[in-house]
């Protein structure tokens, strides 16, 4: 490295990031890049450490360690420091597709497997990876790639996700024909009606939809599989056909009380948001609006804090936010050792927006709700819950238990539902005849391929819900395996 003594001479930096009161009246970005003096110390941070775990991409214990892509962050990490910017873009772009997204909304299992965060604060690496592309289309360095020859191949992509769009930028890149199905009226998945504009801005995905575009793939939206064209067509018409239709198959919460009216699935709430957003600037009012009400949020993922900074913006008289695990630990305990992802406590953006209005975090750990209440013209009223202890059993497995006398009434008129996806929606594999297992298409991990010929499946669709960062990994990989079905073999890298 640069710097070989970078990582004792600079400490990390908090990330740059607006007032969480002011930021609250607006739908921009929380985040903002670091100056190039920073960002510069900042690479130095990065360590001549041997073997950079930061990039092994992983899974122990069921939890990703590194970079699923395998980014090469030392080199990029050293070419920041020294002022090769265009030259860290070059190293970046040779794993990643879509850095402007993972360096905004990807949880960076990169830096939980940093080697100075074994004592340290990690490498800042997120917000080096964002700058770099960022810099990349303001300097014009970022332009069309197209392809010098075509194939004669046609290639289906059914879901424009980041898996979509990862398969469809590399088999595009092979010189295959790449048409990109969408039912919905806008491009990018769960990237854009997912993820709220203040953690990702929309025109970052539109930017980089434009780009492929330019460089030859097709899209196709409003079209849903099964109703505006059937499977059948799509496999006549192409050569191979990818699924990655996402895991958007919402997890309901079963309980009394249910049917009461202003309880809705966090999916619905966020997508509704978005898109009045960016229709009208919310004028249209075709949103679920939380101005003055008692907010609930139940489930404590990124979803679920995502609803409570939505609900923040629309001036919410208060959110409250349940989860059924216990607090995290400030640091890591014994058995969540390095290079695991570290499962500790931290006060993600909508958090500290929360705490900066009401004066207290939103969540509440280790609770239950036990029942729904509405009043008498079926509107909600409130939610009881009862507090649980988190204990092993004789086999050594976790159980939830109820605490006698923690019961408590919640005042509230607008609850959210955030606890997970099932998985891939079922009519789409029905429509394809392809065969699925709990809620996800039967298709083994490296290889791709559904039990029908012709038909691949990757990203959630596939695994299940999941990162970004294994959606990229996933659309990367089942490029080279199409681009060897149609070739007999490729030299896309997996």
């Amino acid at each position: 490295m640069g710097k070989a003594t970078g990582f004792m001479d600079y400490k990390r930096e908090k990330p740059n990031e607006r007032d969480p009161l002011t930021r609250q009246n607006d739908w921009k970005e929380y985040s903002a890049p670091y100056t190039d003096e920073v960002l510069k110390q900042q690479g130095a941070r990065c360590m001549d450490c041997g073997t950079p775990f930061c990039q092994i991409g992983m899974e122990i214990r069921g939890g990703v360690s590194g970079c699923p892509i395998y980014n090469l962050i030392p080199e990029w990490n050293d070419l920041v420091y020294r002022g090769r910017w265009k030259e860290a873009l070059e190293r970046l772009q040779k794993t990643n597709n879509f850095p402007e997204f993972t360096g905004r909304v990807c949880p960076a299992p990169c830096e939980g497997s940093c080697t100075v965060a074994i004592n340290d604060p990690a490498v800042s690496i997120k917000n080096i990876e964002r700058t770099i592309i960022d810099k990349g289309f303001e300097n014009g360095w970022i332009t069309p790639r197209i392809p010098s020859s075509r194939t004669g191949k046609k290639v289906a992509i059914v879901g424009s996700g980041p898996a979509g769009l990862a398969s469809a930028d590399q088999l595009n890149q092979a010189g295959h024909a790449v048409t990109v199905f969408e039912r919905s009226d806008r491009l990018g998945g769960l990237l854009t009606y997912g993820i709220p504009n203040m953690k990702l801005d929309k025109e970052v995905v539109e930017r980089r939809v434009k780009l492929l575009r330019q460089e030859g793939i097709d899209f196709v939206t409003n079209t849903e599989i099964g109703v505006d064209i059937t499977a059948d067509e799509l496999k006549e018409q192409f050569d191979a056909v990818i699924l990655c239709t996402g895991a958007q198959k919402q997890r309901d919460l079963l309980i009394e009380g249910r049917e009461a009216k202003g309880i809705h699935l966090a999916m619905d709430y966020l997508t509704l948001a978005t898109k009045s957003m960016l229709d009208s600037g919310f004028k249209d009012k075709n949103f679920i609006d939380a101005k003055g009400k008692d907010v609930i949020v139940i489930g404590g993922g990124d979803t679920g804090a995502d609803c409570v900074a939505t609900a923040l913006r629309q001036k919410a008289k208060s959110v409250v936010q349940f989860g059924k695990h216990p607090k995290l630990p400030d640091t890591r305990v014994g058995d969540n050792m390095w290079p695991e992802q570290p499962y500790v406590f931290s006060l993600d953006y909508a958090y500290e927006e929360a705490q900066a209005k009401f004066g207290e975090d939103p969540r509440q750990y280790s609770i239950q709700t036990t029942k729904i209440v509405a009043d008498k013209n079926g509107k909600l009223k409130e939610l009881h819950t009862i507090q649980m202890e988190k204990v092993k059993n004789e086999q050594g497995k976790f159980e939830f238990h109820e605490i006698p006398g923690t019961e408590k009434v919640w005042p509230a008129q607008l609850v959210f539902i955030a606890i997970g996806f099932e998985g891939t929606e079922q009519p789409l594999v029905k429509h394809f005849g392809v065969d699925s297992k709990n809620n996800r298409i039967d298709a083994k991990y490296g290889e791709y391929t559904t039990n029908v010929e012709g038909v691949f499946a990757a990203g959630d669709a596939r695994r299940g819900q999941s990162l970004i960062v294994w959606a990229i990994n996933e659309g990367r990989q089942v490029a080279h395996e199409v681009d060897r079905y149609l070739m007999g073999s490729s030299v896309l890298p997996k």
